[in-house]
C-alpha cells in the first residue's frame, strides 16, 4: 500500500497539532508496512503511482491541490481539521447562500464552502471528534456513510517523563502548566493569566510567543506577575518537555476550542490532572476524567483549576489515554479506512 501525505505549505513553520498528527501517523503507518511519502511540489509528479492521497486540512491552503486531485481522478481522503462555534444549521445556510452567489458570480468563496467542496471531492472524510463529524455531516451536508471518526493520538514516550529535570532546571515546584502558542486568540492565554492574576498559583507557559499586539499583551501581563514563567518554546522531542508534563500540579488548556488539544493528551498520559475547555469535542477524549471550563469566564477557569488541585489524584485518565489514544491505535484505524477505500475504488 502506497500513500501520499499532503497539507498546506506553512505546516512545518507552525509546529502545532496538525504537524504532530501528520508526522506521528506517518511513523506508525510505516511500522504497519504502509509506504508513506510526503508530497514534494518540486519532485512529486506522477500521483497515479500512489494507491491513495491523504490530505490533512480542508481549507484554502489545500483547496487547489484537492481540486487537481479531483480533476485528474486521483482518489484521496481528507482529515478536515475544522471547527466552528457557529451551529451546524447556520453553516449549512451560509454554504447554500455562498453557492448561490458563486453560481451567479464565479470566484466567490467562503471558508466553509471551500471545506464542503474538498469533502465532496474526497472519497472519505476522517474527522477527529464527534463535534467535527457532526459539522461535516450536518453543516457541510456530507452523507454519514462517507465519514469515519479517526481520533488524534499521543506518543507513548510521555508515559515516562523524569519529574526532576524540569524542576532542577527552572527551580520551580507545585506549578500549573500550559503548552501551546502565546498570543493567538483561540489559545485564550490572556484569560488564563487574568484568571490566576490575584492568586498564589504558579503558572508555567511553554510556547512560541506571537510577535504581534496579542502576544505583547500576554507577555506584558505575565511580566507583572511574579508567579508566571514564560518559556519561548521547548523542542517537542526534548526530555525537558516530558518532564514539565510529569512534574506539573495540573495542565490547563482553556482555549476557545480544542480538537482535542494534543498537548493535553501528552499531559494526561504523563499523569497530570487536566483542566480543559468544554468546546470542540474534548469530552470525546477526556470523558469524565477532566475538569471542563467555560473559556469565556475567568472565574470558571479559576474554579476548574482549584477543583483539579484539590481533587484526588489517580491513574484513571492516564490509563484511559494509554488504552485508547496512542498513535499506534490511530494508525491501525487509519489503515483500515485506506484498505476499504482502495478495495472499493
Amino acid at each position: 500500500m502506497k500513500i501520499l501525505f499532503s497539507t498546506y505549505l506553512p505546516v512545518t513553520m507552525l509546529s502545532g497539532g496538525p504537524k504532530v498528527q501528520i508526522s506521528q501517523t506517518s511513523i506508525e503507518l510505516k511500522k504497519l508496512g504502509v509506504d508513506v511519502k510526503y508530497f514534494d511540489q518540486w519532485k512529486t509528479t506522477n500521483l497515479k503511482e500512489f494507491d491513495l492521497v491523504h490530505l490533512f486540512a480542508a481549507n484554502i491552503g489545500t483547496y487547489h491541490f484537492a481540486r487537481i486531485l479531483k480533476q485528474q481522478n486521483i482518489p484521496f481522503v481528507v482529515s478536515p481539521i475544522i471547527f466552528s462555534q457557529r451551529n451546524n444549521f447556520t453553516i449549512k445556510l451560509s454554504n447554500i447562500f455562498t453557492n448561490t452567489i458563486k453560481n451567479i458570480k464565479p470566484g466567490f468563496y467562503s471558508d466553509f464552502q471551500i471545506a464542503e467542496d474538498i469533502c465532496n471531492w474526497s472519497k472519505h472524510i476522517l474527522p477527529n471528534t464527534s463535534d467535527e463529524l457532526l459539522l461535516v455531516q450536518k453543516g457541510l451536508n456530507i452523507p454519514s456513510d462517507k465519514i469515519t471518526l479517526i481520533p488524534n493520538g499521543v506518543e507513548s514516550k510521555f508515559l515516562n517523563g523524569n519529574k526532576n529535570l524540569f524542576k532542577k532546571k527552572y527551580k520551580i515546584e507545585n506549578f500549573l502548566l500550559n503548552v501551546g502558542h502565546i498570543g493567538p486568540e483561540r489559545k485564550n492565554i490572556y484569560r488564563l493569566l487574568k484568571a490566576i492574576e490575584n492568586t498564589n498559583h504558579k503558572l508555567v507557559i511553554i510556547g512560541r510567543i506571537s510577535k504581534d499586539s496579542s502576544g505583547e499583551k500576554c507577555t506584558n501581563l505575565a511580566k507583572n506577575n511574579r508567579n508566571v514563567l514564560l518559556i519561548d518554546s521547548i523542542n517537542h522531542d526534548s526530555q525537558l518537555l516530558q518532564s514539565a508534563y510529569s512534574s506539573c500540579s495540573a495542565f490547563v488548556l482553556p482555549s476557545l476550542f480544542e480538537t482535542p488539544g494534543i498537548a493535553a493528551l501528552e499531559a494526561a498520559l504523563s499523569g497530570a490532572p487536566i483542566v480543559i475547555t468544554e468546546k470542540g469535542g474534548t469530552r470525546d477524549y477526556f470523558q469524565n476524567f477532566a475538569h471542563y471550563v467555560n473559556p469565556l469566564s475567568t472565574k470558571n477557569i479559576l474554579g476548574g483549576i482549584n477543583s483539579a488541585l484539590s481533587g484526588k489524584q489517580n491513574d484513571e485518565l492516564k490509563n484511559h489515554i494509554k488504552n485508547n489514544f496512542l498513535w499506534s491505535h490511530v494508525a491501525k484505524k487509519t489503515m483500515d479506512v485506506y484498505k476499504y477505500i482502495i478495495s472499493n475504488k
